[in-house]
Protein backbone atom coordinates (compact mmCIF):
# COMPACT_ATOMS: atom_id res chain seq x y z
CA UNK A 1 0.00 0.00 0.00
CA UNK A 2 1.14 3.55 -0.67
CA UNK A 3 1.15 5.99 2.24
CA UNK A 4 1.80 9.68 2.57
CA UNK A 5 3.15 10.41 6.04
CA UNK A 6 3.43 13.83 7.65
CA UNK A 7 4.88 14.67 11.01
CA UNK A 8 5.24 17.56 13.43
CA UNK A 9 7.66 16.71 16.22
CA UNK A 10 8.96 19.40 18.58
CA UNK A 11 12.09 17.74 20.00
CA UNK A 12 15.08 17.65 17.64
CA UNK A 13 16.21 14.20 18.74
CA UNK A 14 12.74 12.69 18.39
CA UNK A 15 12.28 14.42 15.02
CA UNK A 16 15.55 12.92 13.81
CA UNK A 17 14.40 9.44 14.93
CA UNK A 18 11.08 9.87 13.11
CA UNK A 19 12.91 11.04 9.96
CA UNK A 20 15.38 8.12 10.05
CA UNK A 21 12.56 5.62 10.65
CA UNK A 22 10.53 6.92 7.72
CA UNK A 23 13.66 7.05 5.55
CA UNK A 24 14.05 3.27 5.97
CA UNK A 25 10.52 2.70 4.63
CA UNK A 26 10.29 5.15 1.77
CA UNK A 27 11.14 8.41 0.06
CA UNK A 28 11.38 11.88 1.55
CA UNK A 29 9.30 14.28 -0.54
CA UNK A 30 9.54 17.62 1.25
CA UNK A 31 9.85 18.98 4.76
CA UNK A 32 8.10 16.59 7.16
CA UNK A 33 6.51 14.57 4.33
CA UNK A 34 7.37 11.05 3.19
CA UNK A 35 5.84 8.73 0.61
CA UNK A 36 6.06 5.01 1.40
CA UNK A 37 5.19 1.69 -0.22
CA UNK A 38 4.65 -0.82 2.58
CA UNK A 39 2.87 -4.07 3.29
CA UNK A 40 0.19 -4.33 5.98
CA UNK A 41 2.64 -5.87 8.42
CA UNK A 42 5.26 -3.19 7.68
CA UNK A 43 2.64 -0.51 8.35
CA UNK A 44 1.95 -2.02 11.78
CA UNK A 45 5.69 -2.16 12.53
CA UNK A 46 6.12 1.41 11.31
CA UNK A 47 3.29 2.75 13.46
CA UNK A 48 4.66 0.96 16.53
CA UNK A 49 8.14 2.34 15.95
CA UNK A 50 6.91 5.88 15.31
CA UNK A 51 4.83 5.84 18.51
CA UNK A 52 8.06 5.21 20.39
CA UNK A 53 9.65 8.37 18.95
CA UNK A 54 6.95 10.95 19.68
CA UNK A 55 5.62 12.72 22.76
CA UNK A 56 1.87 13.34 22.28
CA UNK A 57 1.82 15.34 25.53
CA UNK A 58 4.22 17.80 23.86
CA UNK A 59 1.96 18.15 20.82
CA UNK A 60 3.89 15.74 18.60
CA UNK A 61 1.86 14.29 15.76
CA UNK A 62 2.31 11.82 12.92
CA UNK A 63 -0.41 11.32 10.29
CA UNK A 64 -0.53 8.46 7.80
CA UNK A 65 -2.70 8.82 4.71
CA UNK A 66 -3.39 5.76 2.60
CA UNK A 67 -3.28 6.66 -1.09
CA UNK A 68 -5.55 4.59 -3.29
CA UNK A 69 -4.45 3.76 -6.82
CA UNK A 70 -6.72 6.41 -8.32
CA UNK A 71 -5.26 8.99 -5.94
CA UNK A 72 -1.73 8.00 -6.92
CA UNK A 73 -2.53 8.37 -10.60
CA UNK A 74 -4.06 11.80 -9.95
CA UNK A 75 -0.96 13.14 -8.17
CA UNK A 76 0.56 16.22 -9.77
CA UNK A 77 3.95 17.70 -8.91
CA UNK A 78 4.33 21.44 -9.39
CA UNK A 79 7.42 23.54 -8.83
CA UNK A 80 11.01 22.57 -8.32
CA UNK A 81 12.57 19.41 -6.99
CA UNK A 82 12.68 19.17 -3.18
CA UNK A 83 15.84 20.43 -1.46
CA UNK A 84 18.68 18.07 -0.69
CA UNK A 85 17.68 15.55 1.99
CA UNK A 86 20.51 16.60 4.27
CA UNK A 87 19.09 20.12 4.52
CA UNK A 88 16.12 18.69 6.44
CA UNK A 89 18.08 16.74 9.03
CA UNK A 90 18.77 18.46 12.31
Amino acid sequence: MRLAVTYDVSDDTNRRHVYRTLERYGAWRQYSVFELDVSKSERVELEDELEGHIEPADGDRVRLYRLCEACQEATTDLGTEPPDEQSNVI
